[in-house]
């Protein structure tokens, strides 16, 4: 399974940004424009098409969706002794926007078929300090937002949706991103649509939005100004540079333009690694992922499990093939500073640990193919004979 004398046949890199001769140009506009600052016409066009495609009435473009998580928990004043449940098989950013504040973030378990946050689980980890409820789309599948939300209504706390991989997505037929109160986007290099480097908080309250963007503007009501509401901008509340430049909404304005199309070759892949592999799963050799019958995914990760003795040696046979497979996050619980600063210990969410230790993500993006996905799966059944 590590022979190294392997030879391979192709390549195929784990993501590739879906670019072409239209997004160079756009950007080449913006640039001749002179749109270089942020929140300008650019800006607020994409924006607009935004809240057109998902149906949220207020969006804002962000730096990234790291940013677009912190300015959530600062809109709603997330601060010290408040809690904020949130799965431990996450990026990062969503635990830092909650620590950031002084608050605590506990960890919740998942669903070993979806690998999205366990509803029950967040159920018994409510009490009264528990201020939100944030549940991250993992792959680009919906959480089952239904039990979330009826959560957060019982007991009078917010749903923040950390929907970095859901755009194109929807839940119970409603967006990613919109079901909750504030969602949040990323445009990463690596998500399905690109500005590079971006995000964006989406809301449909009207008294969040007006603060968000407060907030997003250094803290001044700039933004007001420039509707013409006040004759003068000034420092009015808390603030950061949340802010991306008009150029980065260029390559986004663009990018928009085939989201449809991306998101329907993402699919059509997706479905052919999962009929392709029915066969192993049948078999026992691995565990294929698990659809949510409310959940349209978007295609984002394609991510199977195998024995975890054995996943380390499998993706390495899969790289020595020229296949880029790789894991994917280490439990947030379990890291240097889960365990350090918040007290948590390997074994406190042990199906969270598992799914982390025997998952592996295969390349999946809108510039493979069917022999593509057909040469990956082939080359994993060989392996996995091995």
């Amino acid at each position: 399974m590590t022979d190294t004398t392997v030879s391979t046949a192709r390549s195929i890199a784990f993501c590739c940004p879906d670019l072409n001769a239209s997004d160079i140009e756009r950007v080449l506009e913006a640039l001749r424009a002179g749109a270089l600052g942020g929140n300008g016409r650019i800006t607020h066009r994409v924006q607009q098409r935004l809240s057109q495609l998902t149906g949220a009435s207020h969006v804002l473009l962000t730096t990234s969706c790291s940013h677009a998580l912190e300015l959530a928990m600062l809109v709603l004043d997330i601060g010290p002794g408040d809690e904020v449940i949130m799965p431990s098989f996450a990026f990062v950013s969503a635990a830092t926007a909650v620590v950031r504040q002084g608050a605590r973030p506990v960890f919740a378990e998942i669903d070993a078929a979806t690998f999205n946050l366990d509803p029950e689980d967040v159920a018994r980890r409510l009490n009264a300090r528990t201020r939100a409820i944030l549940p991250v789309h993992y792959a680009g599948q919906g959480c089952r937002m239904d039990a979330l939300m009826t959560l957060a209504a019982t007991h009078g706390i917010w749903v923040v949706e950390d929907a970095a991989q859901g755009i194109g997505a929807s839940y119970a037929g409603q967006p990613l991103g919109t079901i909750g109160h504030i969602g949040c986007y990323s445009f990463h290099v690596t998500k399905n649509i690109i500005a590079g480097e971006g995000g964006a908080f989406l809301t449909n309250d009207p008294s969040i939005a007006r603060r968000a963007e407060i907030i997003r503007e250094k803290g001044t009501n700039r933004t007001s100004f420039l509707r013409g509401e006040v004759d003068k901008y000034t420092w009015v509340d808390v603030g950061s540079s949340f802010v991306p430049s008009d150029l980065l909404a260029a390559l986004l304005d663009a990018q928009l333009d085939r989201l449809e199309a991306i998101t329907r070759r993402r699919v059509a892949l997706w479905r052919r690694y999962h009929a392709g592999l029915a066969d192993l799963e049948a078999a026992g050799q691995i565990v294929r992922p698990g659809l949510d019958p409310k959940a349209q995914i978007n295609g984002h990760i394609y991510a199977l499990r195998v024995d975890p003795d054995r996943r380390d040696a499998l993706l390495t046979a899969l790289r020595q093939r020229g296949i880029e497979a790789t894991f994917h996050f280490v439990p947030l619980h379990s890291s240097p500073y889960g365990c350090q600063k918040l007290g948590y210990r390997p074994g406190d969410l042990p199906i969270t640990e598992q799914v982390a230790a025997s998952l592996i993500r295969l390349p999946l993006h809108s510039q493979m193919d069917e022999a593509d996905v057909d040469y990956v799966v082939e080359q994993l059944r060989q392996v996995l004979k091995g």
